[in-house]
């Protein structure tokens, strides 16, 4: 019996007279985006936790800090040895399956009673949480070649508030409840999640090409790097935005938590609501895509981006300022990392899966290396510096654009030009 899924997008077909693959409807469009925001989640819960979790667990200070490492750690794995495989076997399948070990995984973390069985629940939680990507890919390949910046716009929404969301609604819930209700909840929201997917994801987009063995899968992710310059290119503009990123998000708490804020953690943690409208520009930045104007839309947020590290360099005297940097910087970053996704899935639609587990490994890249050099710098230079590596990274993507933005064609653009988008 067909899901509900596929009964949707059957009713969309007849209405707008569509093969299969170009139909999605909103409804399917917004549950994707709520199962990425909720699998992303899992990689940030811990960091609000990690004093409560070492106390509970007995755990040094250096072996807390290896949590968020190896969280992080399994994540990259995951992009580079599992996302591929969406591209050689039905990725509604692999997403099902990922979600279930997903949750026996969160399972695992919230039952742990020694810092070893923690920390591999951890590794394991990062792994498996990459279905994200999965997910992204699996929505781009539903979509047609017009109406796939939207779709990736707002399934990138989902992510986007999953990320920023996730410390706020941990600490609050441990707050309440203990560490331990956080990874239980979220256990029990991802199977239901996987249930709900199982039933609903249209199986038409369930059949990618096969042909090559895993080992070969692998490779080729390699080899599309060496072929594809537009690939290459979106990726530095990934890692140089999300070091960007990262510069803000894993530093901020220490000034706000010094003089004269001397703000809470929950307090702190709730920025992250402001962050969530860097959503807006996700979804806006899809729509720009589909009209052929993921150029302009890049120069625009890489000029932005660079803009933002001037009110937040005076975070120290208002908040205000620090609000209004935290929207541009969020705004700025999603709207490139959503014009990047669009145009790499455009390369080799069939190769959707590796194209963006790969570019996401440059976003994981340059996550860590934001939140490392932005923690050192504060401890031996203060804000002003960390500000200043912000302004830099940003800089450098803006400067590389202006260098390369008639250089290399825009596959997403020529697409809209031959639907008429």
């Amino acid at each position: 019996m067909p899901g509900n899924g596929e009964a949707l997008t059957r009713r969309s077909e007849a209405r707008t007279g569509e093969a299969p693959a170009p139909g999605l409807p909103r409804g399917v469009v917004i549950l994707f985006a709520v199962a990425c925001g909720a699998a992303v989640a899992n990689v940030y819960f811990s960091q609000p936790l990690l004093v409560t979790i070492g106390h509970d667990l007995a755990m040094s200070p250096a072996l807390v800090g290896s949590v968020v490492t190896l969280t992080q750690t399994g994540y990259a794995l995951g992009l580079f040895f599992l996302v591929p495989l969406g591209d050689v076997t039905g990725r509604r399948r692999i997403v099902v399956a990922q979600l279930l070990l997903l949750a026996a995984a969160l399972t695992v973390v919230a039952a742990a009673r020694t810092a070893v069985v923690l920390l591999v629940g951890m590794a394991a939680t990062g792994l498996l949480a990459v279905v994200t990507q999965t997910l992204v890919a699996f929505a781009a390949s539903l979509a047609s070649p017009a109406g796939r910046g939207r779709v990736v716009g707002l399934v990138t929404s989902g992510v986007v508030i999953g990320i920023l969301l996730a410390r706020t609604v941990s600490g609050l819930m441990a707050d309440l409840a203990g560490w331990r209700s956080v990874y239980l909840a979220s256990a029990a929201l991802t199977a239901v999640l996987a249930l709900v997917l199982h039933r609903t994801l249209p199986r038409h987009g369930d059949a990618p090409p096969a042909g090559l063995r895993y080992g070969q899968l692998l490779r080729s992710t390699v080899t599309l790097f060496a072929r594809e310059r537009l690939l290459r290119l979106r990726a530095l503009f990934a890692l140089l935005v999300f070091a960007a990123f990262s510069t803000l998000w894993s530093s901020i708490a220490l000034p706000l938590s010094e003089a004269p804020y001397f703000l809470s953690h929950t307090a702190i943690g709730a920025l992250g609501l402001v962050g969530a409208a860097g959503a807006l520009a996700a979804a806006v930045a899809g729509r720009l895509n589909d009209r052929g104007l993921s150029r302009r839309t890049t120069g625009i947020a890489l000029a932005l981006l660079a803009v933002s590290w001037l009110p937040l360099a005076f975070t120290r005297s208002s908040l205000w300022a620090l609000l209004a940097g935290v929207i541009l910087l969020d705004l700025a970053v999603q709207a490139v990392h959503v014009t990047n996704q669009t145009l790499i899935y455009a390369l080799h639609p069939e190769a959707g899966s590796r194209l963006i587990g790969g570019y996401m490994v440059f976003y994981s890249a340059g996550s860590a290396l934001g939140a490392i050099a932005a923690t050192s710098l504060y401890t031996v230079a203060g804000w002003g510096a960390v500000c200043a590596l912000g302004a830099a990274f940003s800089c450098l993507g803006f400067v590389l654009w202006v260098f390369t933005r008639h250089s290399v064609p825009d596959p997403a653009t020529k697409a809209s030009a031959r639907t008429g988008g």
